[in-house]
């Protein structure tokens, strides 16, 4: 069973001007009306962000549909996006993995990972003990997942209201919100170089493949500041 203690101590810290709840909110908002330009009822709308969850894989699906893509190229194209994920994951399960608890709970709490409630958990994660870790993440993730679902009906039902420079602006407080944390978090060799170096890198791949300039901007300067923070030892 779920400790509804710290379920609800996870729930709970969500709140707060500093919380990354505010910047996801805001950008379901935009992505309520804009499935609702693209012919979505309020229902399938809500079923999108419950099963898709995370914003930019919610922005692909959206705009997919919009150029008529075909439903396996939606799939992968979903897929891909969300593949960013995994390291992600990667760095956090062992912080939550503890013997005493059962195996569904981190089958279940997967569905949870997205930068929000990720920066929420490794904020925090030091001050609860190990085998809580995982009901208190579990308490994290429904509550950005409830925050995300209610923000895309506010923003289906106020599209008629908002024009598309507001809905613009709503989207991108989303990356900027995270671009200022990984600012902050800006603390080791590895963090600072790479923050640094893919902010160098990105734009110069950008003249050789606006296409995959991100992608290849992020793998050289993640690998650079990782080699040269392991010969420091930091």
């Amino acid at each position: 069973m779920i400790n509804t203690k710290y379920f609800y101590k996870g729930f709970k810290s969500i709140k707060g001007v500093g919380s990354p709840a505010i910047a996801l909110a805001a950008s379901f908002v935009a992505i309520g009306a804009l499935l609702k330009s693209l012919g979505f009822t309020v229902e399938e709308s809500i079923f999108s962000t419950l099963l898709t969850y995370a914003l930019p894989g919610s922005l692909v699906m959206a705009e997919s549909m919009l150029i008529g893509a075909s439903l396996i190229n939606i799939f992968l194209a979903v897929w891909l996006v969300n593949a960013r994920l995994y390291p992600m994951t990667v760095a956090l399960m062992p912080l939550l993995l503890h013997e005493n608890q059962p195996r569904w709970k981190y089958y279940l709490s997967c569905h949870f990972i997205a930068v929000s409630s990720w920066l929420i958990m490794k904020n925090n994660y030091e001050v609860i003990e190990k085998k809580n870790r995982i009901d208190f993440w579990i308490g994290i993730g429904t509550a950005t997942w409830t925050v995300a679902i209610l923000a895309t009906v506010v923003g289906y039902i106020a599209s008629d209201f908002l024009n598309k420079d507001v809905l613009i602006g709503l989207a991108i407080i989303n990356p900027i919100y995270f671009t200022c944390m990984m600012l902050s978090a800006m603390k080791t060799i590895q963090i600072t170089l790479s923050v640094t170096l893919g902010a160098i890198i990105g734009p110069m791949f950008y003249f050789l493949s606006p296409e995959w300039c991100i992608l290849f901007g992020g793998f050289f300067a993640g690998t650079i500041a990782f080699l040269i923070g392991e010969k420091n030892g930091k």
